[in-house]
């Protein structure tokens, strides 16, 4: 790798055909069909020797970055499918991810840390013939993944030769970028297939939004399988910023990692804020330095706004909001600059604003009817066109007829006309879009996409359990509490055996045994008095009359 390049990355470059007078790199205007490995290429054409990825000790330019993803696709070869990528977060990830688009295939990201059974899982569903790894694949798990008949490509260490052979390509926007698998109900994950075209719809709205181009340095706060790092990735290698790799312990220690790293643009989920809080290092002027601020993934409260904004008095905040199906982000809203006058809402959040002016969108009530408070939905450029498995697309989108709205159903083609519903609540306040919280049992635990149904499956998995709760308790720290029936197992044994099925996140934070759960009215499990019970932290194997 080449030394540090801090000083080559705050260098301006003279302007190129898509700059404009400010200096900031535009992308192409919508109407030419372009791929993310074009936009890449480009800005490698332009920018050459500035830093596209900046670690503590090194740095790698964008020529560098561009040749060892072309060796990598070389490894892969050619029309490769969907492929696999199994590292950890580095510059390894970096040179994974644009090496497998650059063969030209669909990147299909694997957590590390994640059960082997649950990657196997995902494998199979996208029909992975291939994957990248790392040096963390053990021997074990190496042996695992050739029994299932997927083929191995190791990153290679170092940068690429100048002038390493190309794979032949040809831009197809309409091509799958990459697969997310999200949370389940049925205890399956769900693939979520997001093209170039969506990404590149997305790009082109928010590199200008957040004035992003050479001389920017961004943060990299996302597992790869948590869709915000494609705008951590690319909205700095589209543009000719720099993307800065956390050191060891520096995404526990935001202050530090933006001050050390001297970061313009810091993305995060909110409860980073709460961390920080709770460390003591979330003092005023802490970060004079940083320029934009983006908080997304989880409820954005006004307490940790106002936190935040001590601390970083020069920059812009934001709260971003958007399903993977919409391509990371649909909705902003920016805060005033002087925080007497951010908005108070009925929840106590910020706002989530307004949708993007590039897509459509819609709350509607149950009858799918136009309405002040209810679900999201939204269609355009950046909406999926639909689920890995189609059956998964049952109810997930409507489309109007005439003077009716009709919900999906089983084999239905979803077309441009479809709208998404994304499931979550909101209401107009003040002119902006507040979230009220997930239509379902559907929610989210630092910025992860849970589906309580998938914990709740694996639950019962675990010999002994007859039947199974989960609940979601906001408060201080946000965490899952789930109940079980059958034989009282230990709390930490049901624990080690949910970390054999689940990713850590997807644990529950306490786990309770009950004789059995409380039932409500209509004779289904009564989820609202056991989220009193978790709240209110007390023995949960009451008397059957204190049961409501």
């Amino acid at each position: 790798m080449s030394a540090s390049g801090c000083a080559r990355a705050s260098q301006a470059p003279s302007a190129g055909p898509e700059q404009v007078a400010d200096g900031m790199p535009r992308l192409p205007a919508e109407a030419e069909p372009v791929d993310l490995l074009t936009l890449v290429e480009r800005t490698m054409q332009r920018y050459p020797d500035l830093d596209a990825v900046d670690l503590p000790d090194s740095a790698t330019t964008y020529r560098e970055l561009w040749d060892s993803a072309q060796a990598v696709a070389l490894l892969i070869g050619g029309g490769p499918g969907r492929v696999g990528l199994r590292v950890r977060r580095g510059l390894h990830a970096c040179v994974g991810y644009l090496g497998i688009l650059r063969a030209g295939g669909g990147v299909v990201p694997l957590n590390p840390a994640a059960p082997l059974s649950r990657n196997l899982a995902i494998a199979e569903l996208a029909g992975l013939g291939a994957m990248i790894v790392d040096g963390s694949l053990d021997e074990q798990e190496r042996d695992a993944w050739h029994a299932a008949g997927v083929r191995l490509v190791t990153v290679p260490d170092g940068v690429a030769p100048r002038g390493v052979a190309e794979v032949p390509r040809v831009a197809d926007p309409d091509r799958e970028a990459y697969v997310l698998f999200t949370s389940g109900s049925t205890g399956t994950p769900k693939g979520v297939p997001i093209t170039h075209r969506n990404v590149v719809s997305y790009l082109r709205h928010i590199i200008d939004r957040y004035e992003i181009g050479p001389g920017a340095r961004l943060s990299q706060n996302f597992e790869l399988t948590f869709d915000v790092s494609v705008f951590d990735l690319f909205a700095s290698w589209c543009s000719g910023a720099t993307l800065v790799l956390p050191g060891r312990n520096e995404s526990l220690l935001p202050v530090e990692y933006v001050r050390r790293r001297r970061l313009t643009h810091f993305a995060a989920v909110p409860s980073a804020i709460s961390l920080a809080r709770r460390m003591r290092i979330l003092k005023p002027g802490a970060m004079p330095h940083l320029q934009w601020s983006i908080f997304l993934g989880e409820p954005f409260t006004r307490e940790q706004a106002l936190s935040w904004s001590e601390a970083a008095p020069s920059s812009a905040i934001e709260n971003l909001y958007g399903p993977t199906e919409l391509t990371v982000g649909c909705t902003g809203y920016r805060l005033p600059p002087d925080p007497a006058q951010y908005p108070a809402t009925s929840n106590s959040t910020v706002p989530i604003g307004r949708p993007y002016p590039h897509l459509e969108h819609l709350v509607v009530g149950a009858d799918l009817r136009p309405a002040e408070e209810g679900e999201l939905c939204v269609r355009g450029a950046q909406r999926f066109a639909g689920y890995l498995d189609p059956a998964a697309n049952t109810g997930r989108f409507y489309a109007i007829s005439g003077d009716e709205a009709l919900a999906s159903e089983p084999g239905d083609t979803v077309t441009e006309e479809h709208w998404y519903r994304t499931g979550d609540r909101v209401r107009w306040e003040h002119g902006e879009l507040v979230h009220l919280g997930r239509l379902d049992r559907q929610t989210k635990v630092r910025g992860y996409r849970i589906e309580l149904g998938e914990v709740e499956a694996a639950i019962r998995a675990v010999g002994g359990v007859e039947d199974a709760a989960v609940v979601f308790v906001a408060g201080k720290d946000d965490e899952l509490v789930g109940f079980h029936t059958g034989v009282e197992l230990a709390a930490g044994a049901l624990t080690a055996a949910l970390k054999a099925r689940l990713p850590g996140y997807m644990v529950p934070a306490r786990l309770r045994w009950m004789e059995s759960l409380p039932l409500n009215a209509n004779a289904k499990t009564d989820y609202l008095r056991l989220a009193e019970l978790a709240r209110a932290d007390r023995p949960l194997a009451e008397p059957a009359a204190a049961v409501l």
